[in-house]
């Protein structure tokens, strides 16, 4: 069998290195100034990422190569280039056994979609499986267990990825149905997690944290349910799950964001330090203008957003919080 992992970044490696048992071929695709020599003849790198990919996995700027005959390929490129990758597989033509993985977690901007609606109105035949959860790179690359979940419109397909991507003792999946909740879930906890780095860099304490987490799962749900997903999912692996892991570890980028714009640096010098995309940060405008348009309260979404986008500053951003109008908990 033969996988293919689109995007040569921390997850795409991280991926390609983990599954490599399960796999007879493994290719890596990215776009030549992506690749690196070192990555191309040697299969190792420090950058995004220090692993060392076995020698049998292929590194390639080819993309119609790298998908030919594939079994599955995993999209593991940013949001915004999901898009852009679609449409040059629509060209190129998939099989319909051919599974596609979907991993990024986002959505795109301006449209609001998410990621399978994307790749669905590029490639109208593919039913994209979707995997999400709390997979911090580095912990995965450390053979430390984790669990996530595989979600698809077709359930063979969801069981069939369970079957070949599950690693015994290190990766274990979950099938689901709700492709809405599993999407969002992963979607939405990245702009949680940069209010969680946000309030630790400021030294607000673990009762802060815990009300931020429980008020922002509150958001996640609202938001989430309201567009179609079972509010069960996003207590699973995909919501809970990967909120509790990026909302507490400094291996979470956007927790790092998060942390950063807490000692008040600016965010075009947070990313240009940080080198790596953290998707929470285009996902924080995204929830404030889905929020709009569904009539519903994201107070804390819509503080990253100012927190990233206007010159608000951390302490404002608190005060904002703290001082908004006294409501019932259950209320919306």
């Amino acid at each position: 069998m033969k996988l293919t992992v689109l995007g040569p970044g921390c997850w795409g490696l991280t991926l390609a290195k983990l599954l490599t048992p399960n796999f007879d071929e493994v290719f890596v695709w990215g776009r030549t100034q992506n690749l690196s020599d070192e990555l191309i003849n040697e299969k190792k790198t420090t950058k995004p990422v220090t692993v060392e990919l076995d020698k049998k996995t292929v590194i390639t700027d080819n993309l119609k190569d790298a998908v030919s005959d594939a079994d599955f390929i995993l999209m593991v490129i940013s949001t915004s280039g999901i898009r852009e990758v679609s449409k040059q597989l629509a060209e190129i033509g998939l099989r319909d056994d051919q599974i596609l993985v979907n991993t990024s977690k986002g959505l795109e901007l301006p449209s609001l979609m998410r990621m399978s609606e994307v790749i669905k109105q590029e490639l109208p035949k593919v039913k994209p499986v979707i995997l999400s959860g709390p997979t911090l790179a580095n912990e995965v690359l450390k053979g430390l267990p984790t669990a996530a979940s595989v979600a698809c419109e077709n359930e063979q397909k969801a069981i069939y990825a369970q079957q070949h991507l599950t690693v015994a003792g290190k990766f274990r999946l979950y099938t689901n149905s709700d492709v809405i909740g599993v999407e969002l879930g992963g979607s939405l906890k990245n702009v949680i997690a940069i209010a969680s780095g946000f309030a630790d860099s400021m030294g607000l304490g673990d009762n802060c944290r815990g009300a931020l987490l429980t008020r922002g799962m509150a958001e996640i749900v609202r938001v989430s349910v309201a567009l179609g997903a079972n509010p069960a999912t996003l207590y699973g692996l995909s919501g809970m799950g990967d909120l509790i892991a990026t909302c507490s570890s400094p291996l979470s980028r956007n927790y790092t964001v998060g942390s950063m714009l807490g000692k008040g640096k600016k965010i075009d010098d947070i990313l240009r330090e940080l080198g790596s995309v953290a998707e929470g940060v285009k996902t924080s405008k995204a929830v404030c203008e889905l929020s709009k348009k569904l009539g519903i309260e994201t107070p804390v979404s819509n503080a990253i957003y100012e927190a990233v986008y206007t010159d608000i500053t951390p302490h404002e951003v608190l005060e904002k919080l703290m001082m908004r109008k006294l409501k019932k908990e259950e209320e919306r």
